[in-house]
């Protein structure tokens, strides 16, 4: 096809751009998912951290795995000392001595959408480590990736290029006309302990138009589709985390349907607040709407959550302020700061709760933790306050 001299770039050239691209992605996957690997959970706990989990003390471990209620510990050949417990151990502690944090049959499973419109504000990098923060706590956990650029699919060890079939292991099948009756197909076991996931890839970016063409021809409000799909599989979770898109499409309007609740990550700055205060106006009129074709949704809470704080900008401490002023009930009081251990860790697909030996006893991998374990506690003690029967806890503990 002839190109209009004053307009040199046309479709072949944008397509050899984007085939260059394509091959250095190739390279750094292929540098972090080895062919033939799997990746695996290398954490492990001393005994003295594994009772702090389990809310038990030391003896009370040693006295189980004296009588047989739990397996003798790993030890290591040369020493004679034990090797350390992987979270599945722990978790097993907490079955036996009572104390899993699930929720009771009867209460909701927890649905939450990390949303926002405006893309580069940290919505990922909140779903992959609230998921794990809340594994770490024994919840079990679904993480939904509804986003066609499949990070939180890669953080979690899964090449979208590879590893991931479109027709086959996303949202797509489950959108299209006669698809799928349940989510249970496009479940994975991940390397976390409590955590499943449905993955995604690029060709989920097809559901948009599926669902749009559907919009047109078909009769059922077919928006609700996802929220009757996680009905499907929410017996088997305590919560499941929806890491939408970032834009305003028919997925996102569908995890909007969907969600139970919703956490909003806006970094203060200028142009982040406004496109935020933007995705809070136009998610009120959006609902507005839907709700004329399929009733009214109303959400357990919303909260905004501060991401990629500077405390050396003072800009970003004056915005800060003014959405304190202007959120007063809707602001999490935690803040996930601006950190380069979490970009380090993400450089090589991985999360802070990751990170092994060394990596663990620098200053700043000990800051980040504590403001990743300051958000992942907020949301966990907003999630449990709507749970009956986790009222009771929440009373003695003070928090209502």
């Amino acid at each position: 096809m002839s190109i209009p001299q004053d307009y040199p770039v046309g479709l072949d050239e944008i397509d050899a751009i984007a085939t260059r691209a394509g091959r250095v992605i190739e390279k750094l996957r292929t540098a972090v998912f080895s062919p033939g690997t799997q990746k695996t959970l290398d954490v492990t706990f001393n005994v003295r951290t594994a009772a702090e989990m389990c809310g038990r003390t030391e003896k009370a471990i040693r006295d189980a795995e004296g009588d047989g209620r739990l397996p003798e510990p790993a030890k290591d050949d040369q020493t004679g000392r034990r090797t350390g417990y992987a979270l599945e151990d722990v978790n097993r502690m907490r079955a036996v001595f009572g104390t899993l944090p699930h929720r009771a049959a009867t209460d909701p499973a927890m649905v939450l959408a990390v949303q926002n419109f405006k893309g580069g504000v940290g919505k990922s990098t909140v779903v992959v480590h609230l998921a794990q923060y809340l594994a770490l706590k024994g919840y079990r956990v679904c993480v939904i990736d509804c986003d066609s650029q499949a990070s939180t699919t890669s953080i979690f060890g899964l090449n979208p290029d590879v590893d991931v079939d479109e027709d086959e292991d996303t949202l797509y099948p489950f959108f299209r006309h006669g698809g799928p009756a349940t989510l249970h197909y496009a479940l994975r076991a991940t390397c976390w302990p409590g955590i499943a996931m449905i993955p995604a890839n690029l060709g989920l970016y097809d559901a948009e138009y599926e669902f749009a063409a559907r919009m047109v021809r078909e009769q059922d409000f077919v928006l609700d589709r996802l929220r009757d799909g996680i009905a499907t599989i929410a017996d088997q979770f305590d919560v499941i985390l929806l890491d939408p898109p970032p834009a305003l499409g028919m997925i996102s309007l569908s995890v909007l349907r969907a969600a139970t609740a919703i956490v909003v990550p806006a970094p203060p700055n200028n142009i982040d607040f406004g496109s935020t205060a933007h995705f809070l106006r136009m998610m009120s009129s959006t609902l507005g709407e839907l709700a004329q074709h399929g009733g009214a949704r109303g959400y357990h809470f919303v909260k905004i959550l501060a991401t990629k704080m500077n405390d050396q900008k003072s800009a970003h401490g004056a915005i800060k302020r003014m959405m304190d002023a202007v959120f007063p009930q809707d602001m999490l009081n935690a803040v996930l700061k601006d950190s380069a251990e979490i970009d380090n860790a993400a450089a090589n697909l991985m999360t802070v709760y990751e990170l092994t030996g060394a990596a663990t006893r620098t200053e700043t991998h000990k800051r980040c933790r504590v403001y990743l374990d300051a958000v992942g506690r907020e949301i966990e003690t907003e999630i449990r306050k709507t749970w009956p029967s986790h009222l009771p806890g929440l009373r003695k503990e003070g928090v209502l």
